[in-house]
């Protein structure tokens, strides 16, 4: 290993100064502490629960005109037919050209992969939407 040094019929061990990594670890840690708040999240903000389940249920419909279905099985259903996600990018674009103010409506199954709706949701941003429903139904 390391070398020992004899001084004056005194054996010493090589000593390791770790002050120059400390200092580097503690840079390091206010730097997350400083950026942590600015980093953007994804947030969906939920409704209240009512106090009787249906009280605040309400009928949905599909009252968009882009509607995009997620089955059980994790396929993608875009106007009634199964595509995959790059097709799906490709139809929400020709259909923010012809409903540019629509908003695309998600309806995804419970049991379905959330990997899913995060493809779903990137091609829906990918396209040019800011916003989308997401409906799902009730257990």
């Amino acid at each position: 290993m390391g070398r020992r040094i004899i001084k004056s019929g005194v054996i010493e061990e090589p000593v390791v100064n770790l002050t120059p990594l400390i200092d580097v670890v503690f840079v390091i840690l206010i730097m997350f502490i400083v950026i942590a708040p600015l980093l953007e999240l994804d947030r969906v903000d939920l409704a209240d629960a009512a106090k009787d389940p249906m009280e605040g249920s309400i009928a949905v419909q599909e009252n968009s005109p882009i509607s995009i279905h997620v089955r059980k099985d994790n396929t993608i259903w875009f106007d009634k037919q199964k595509v995959n996600v790059k097709e799906l990018t490709a139809l929400l674009v020709k259909a923010k050209v012809k409903y540019p103010k629509a908003k695309p409506q998600l309806f995804h199954d419970k049991t379905a992969h959330f990997g899913i709706y995060q493809s779903v949701k990137n091609a829906a941003e990918a396209a040019g939407f800011e916003q989308m429903d997401v409906v799902l139904k009730p257990a």
